[in-house]
């Protein structure tokens, strides 16, 4: 496998990869590490550019079309599971704003890393963005996005108020 013949890779043991998922492992990454039994279901996008860690820990699951894609440091504790299309991004594009313009970088980022603990659940279609810590035995509901720190053991979800109008 390509990702074992990279020297900062480290692959554990009973990968499990669907099919049409896509590494961009750059050359001077620090480290990606992938535990024991992680299993990536299909259309899986993972991107570690140089200088950034990947930690992803034993018996993790990623389900379709999530995307990974990591310039500073992002590590996923053991026994997490992660819905459909799930998104991390522990960056942003650097900006500069003034009374009339706005200048948006295409190649300059902020950073700040992103830790997620062991055994949480993460629903389909949730958004982590930079600097965020997930503590231990946490849910993290479909469709939320997630730009502060939750604590250990608890459970964060979309207060949406339905509206429904029948005739």
């Amino acid at each position: 496998m390509i990702l074992e013949k990279h020297p900062q890779v480290s692959v554990g043991k009973s990968l499990k990869l669907g099919i049409n998922n896509h590494f961009i492992v750059y050359p001077k990454i620090k480290n990606f590490i992938l535990g024991d039994h992680v299993s990536l279901r299909n259309y899986i996008h993972i991107i570690v550019q140089n200088g950034a860690i990947l930690e992803i820990g034993n018996n993790v699951f990623l389900n379709n079309q999530c995307s990974i894609t990591c310039l500073d440091k992002i590590s996923i504790g053991e026994n997490t599971l992660f819905g459909e299309n799930v998104k991390l991004y522990d960056h942003n594009h650097s900006y500069q704003r003034n009374e009339n313009n706005l200048k948006i970088s295409h190649s300059e980022f902020t950073t700040a890393p992103i830790s997620i603990g062991k055994n949480c659940w993460l629903g389909s279609n949730v958004v982590i963005l930079k600097g965020v810590e997930i503590g231990d035995n946490c849910i993290i509901g479909a469709g939320c996005v997630i730009h502060k720190n939750v604590p250990a053991n608890s459970t964060v979800f979309n207060n949406q108020e339905q509206i429904l109008k029948t005739n």
